[in-house]
């Protein structure tokens, strides 16, 4: 072909070489057209997957509503030792102002609307990492598997952010999608998944809640490494009568009489530039914890004018003092593991975990031993209990 170009007057050479290059950029623009949407990294403010409440083997494209752009709040570096705060921490300060942040993933069917988000009686919200594949699957096989129990409808949805680094997010981003896909149970937003941010992640997952169910009668919020005994949170609720939903509950693991941790050192550390606070309101642990529709409602309320803060669990208990509410402790939650009585005793006897509503924490492999034992047809235990009731 270049042969061919030599030999030809230069005017010819020019006119094939365009006529050339044009036919190659078309032939390229057609192909990543085509493959774009599986191959290509995902980008804010692209066309993004949103599956419908019954799962399907090809995701939508939609695109997202325009955001405004949150710019770095610069002035937080004149504040008194800021410059030897971590750097999480001073990334945390400089960005804690923004609030709104791209839907990656939405589920705008999983309640069956506004209006027929009444009829679901439990919402199983948890707190996932893009990475933790199999904790998901886990649970969609075991206690957040989507079924009527007792008459009462649960359903599922899995909270996630994005990775920090821009390798491993495309390829998560792409496990995620084929989870959406497959699932219909995953929400993702734009912002990056970590630890100080699992406050944003709870605000934006409130704001969900109350446009995409705001009828829904009862939500659990948790982790993903946790175990729950579904059947009992079901009939602990129930047990609140008809119009349990409408009135005030928030029950976990209740914390009093704490406050920030101020040792660098430490996954909660917490300095004087973030707040000044010596003491924290009340609040239930973030593994794992039980509201009504009513309390989320309120929860929402008071979070559209509460500045975001690195600790969600302690956020939570800010919204509800602010609101005029109090969290109560439940014998059946223990975010903080089971204590046996004995040291001689099995630990992973189902009969110690057969009247409780929560544990933490299991390894995947355990959540399906643990689930499986508890529903053996012919499982006895020696002493018979009731399912915890509210302190």
């Amino acid at each position: 072909m270049w042969r061919r170009l030599k030999t030809m007057p230069r005017g010819c050479q020019k006119l094939e070489a365009v006529v050339l290059v044009s036919i190659g950029t078309a032939a390229l623009l057609f192909l990543l057209r085509t493959t774009g949407d599986s191959f290509m990294p995902q980008q804010a403010g692209e066309p993004t997957v949103t599956p419908s409440t019954q799962p399907s083997p090809t995701p939508s494209l939609v695109t997202p509503r325009p955001m405004p752009v949150c710019r770095e709040n610069t002035s937080v570096a004149n504040l008194s030792g800021f410059a030897g705060l971590p750097a999480h921490v001073q990334d945390f300060l400089r960005y804690k102002h923004c609030r709104e942040f791209p839907q990656l993933l939405d589920v705008p069917g999983k309640c069956g609307g506004p209006e027929a988000s009444r009829d679901v009686f439990l919402i199983l919200a948890i707190k996932s990492a893009p990475m933790n594949y199999e904790r998901r699957e886990i649970i969609r096989k075991t206690w957040g598997e989507e079924r009527t129990y007792a008459g009462a409808r649960i359903r599922r949805v899995f909270l996630v952010g994005t990775a920090s680094s821009a390798r491993e997010a495309w390829k998560l981003d792409q496990l995620l999608q084929l989870e959406a896909a497959e699932h219909g149970d995953v929400l993702q937003w734009g912002f990056v998944d970590s630890f100080f941010n699992l406050t944003l992640k709870q605000v934006l997952f409130h704001t969900w809640l109350e446009a995409r169910c705001p009828g829904v009668r009862f939500v659990f919020n948790g982790d993903d490494d946790v175990f729950v005994h579904t059947d009992n949170i079901v009939h602990y609720l129930q047990g609140m009568g008809d119009e349990g939903s409408e009135r005030h509950l928030f029950v976990g693991q209740l914390i009093t009489n704490v406050g920030p941790v101020r040792e660098k050192w430490s996954k909660y550390y917490v300095p004087e530039q973030v707040t000044a606070a010596k003491l924290y309101p009340p609040y239930c642990g973030g593994g794992g914890l039980v509201m009504s529709g009513f309390t989320t409602h309120a929860i929402y309320r008071e979070s559209l004018n509460i500045e975001i803060f690195p600790i969600d669990d302690v956020y939570l208990g800010m919204c509800l003092e602010k609101a005029g509410l109090v969290p109560a402790s439940h014998m059946g939650i223990r975010t903080v593991g089971f204590h046996l009585p004995s040291a001689k005793l099995a630990a992973f006897d189902p009969c110690y975990y057969k009247e409780l509503l929560l544990v933490h924490r299991f390894l995947p492999y355990e959540i399906l031993v643990m689930w499986r034992a508890l529903h053996q047809p012919g499982l006895k235990c020696g002493k018979k209990l009731e399912v915890y009731r509210n302190d």
